[in-house]
């Protein structure tokens, strides 16, 4: 992307496309972010405007039953449902170039800058998205308990928030975990170590990151998941403690595949694509609080799911570049909109943990 000086005019010399950059930018925004490899980002629609709706057709729910000979079958009236996602997240970039800055630097300044910010956004849809998946108030590190929009299970008792509590694990889900070195609650972190080579009993005052894992993957085959799409999220403590407990997992022989993309660092453990992100939500001082207690304020939130599981629509939907009134400068400013909303609450499943 050529960006060129007019001389004594405007650092664009007709070769910056606002148009183009979006393009641009929209690509470096996927190849960077977390979510767009772990949602269903399929349903775009036409966003133009912050309020937006973008209308996502639910699956119809279809009865099987039994067939009796000369018997008249019972023909079911589908429901013609729809979820809403609603476009009520947006951000923005705008930064400036000086012209004599530009005439005197060696290298395209605004082409990368304006790269920069596409990563910039791509890191602030990731932190946000992760924790509305997680279900995790940003502010206070604990699960929400609001709503974004109609929470899609009937038994509102069963639920927290937008998720189902069964799939919320804690240190109360792990039954190895049984001496009193332990003794957490319900709602306490899960202590983690890595279960050393070797070893032929499961220990009692902490789980292994391979026990928790698959633990989140008996959850989701609970929920008769689709087994195809699915992932986990972790964030690099918890993979330090993987590595530790079998480097194995990372080697390409074993599903690893060796490369750091959209954060994916080994293609099948439980069934599952494995993801790091620094962008999980913490609370307190986060996972890496040790101690072989539970902890109920100092964790980290691990995320496991299948890619049907939540609907994310996007779009940079303007970039434009303009003189600067007040000086010698351009400035290039961009808004980027974005919804989220889950549709399968069954197939999210969170894990808060510390390491022991």
């Amino acid at each position: 992307m050529a960006i060129a000086l007019a001389s004594g005019k405007s650092g664009f010399d007709g070769n910056f496309s606002p148009i183009m950059y979006s393009k641009q930018a929209q690509i470096a925004l996927r190849k960077a972010s977390v979510i767009s490899a772990i949602t269903n980002n399929s349903y775009f629609g036409d966003i133009a405007n912050q309020g937006d709706v973008v209308r996502i057709q639910k699956e119809p729910d279809v009865t099987v039953n039994s067939l009796e000979r000369k018997t008249a079958i019972s023909v079911q009236d589908l429901d013609d449902q729809d979820f809403q996602l609603t476009i009520d997240q947006a951000n923005y970039f705008a930064f400036k170039m000086d012209d004599i800055e530009e005439q005197f630097s060696h290298i395209d300044f605004v082409s990368l800058a304006a790269d920069r910010a596409a990563y910039k956004m791509a890191d602030a849809i990731d932190v946000d998205v992760l924790n509305y998946m997680t279900g995790t108030n940003p502010s206070t590190g604990q699960y929400a308990t609001t709503v974004s929009g109609t929470a899609q299970h009937p038994t509102s008792s069963a639920i927290n928030g937008e998720f189902l509590k069964v799939n919320q694990l804690d240190m109360s889900d792990m039954t190895n975990i049984t001496t009193s070195a332990s003794s957490g609650t319900t709602g306490d972190s899960i202590p983690i170590a890595p279960r050393l080579p070797g070893a032929t009993a499961k220990a009692t005052t902490t789980a292994s990151p391979l026990q928790v894992i698959a633990r989140m993957a008996r959850q989701l085959d609970t929920g008769n998941v689709d087994s195809r799409g699915r992932y986990l999220v972790v964030d690099p403590i918890f993979v330090e403690m993987l590595k530790d407990e079998d480097s194995r997992l990372f080697n390409s022989d074993f599903g690893g595949n060796g490369q750091l993309m959209n954060g994916l660092v080994a293609d099948n453990i439980h069934g599952m694509k494995l993801y790091v992100s620094n962008n999980l939500p913490t609370d307190g001082t986060g996972p890496g609080t040790s101690g072989t207690t539970a902890q109920d304020d100092n964790f980290g939130i691990i995320l496991a799911g299948q890619e049907e599981a939540v609907a994310t629509a996007e779009q940079i939907n303007k970039v434009e570049n303009y003189r600067d009134p007040d000086s010698f400068a351009d400035i290039v400013r961009g808004m980027h909109l974005y919804g989220r909303k889950i549709l399968r609450p069954e197939a999210l499943v969170t894990a808060r943990y510390n390491a022991a």
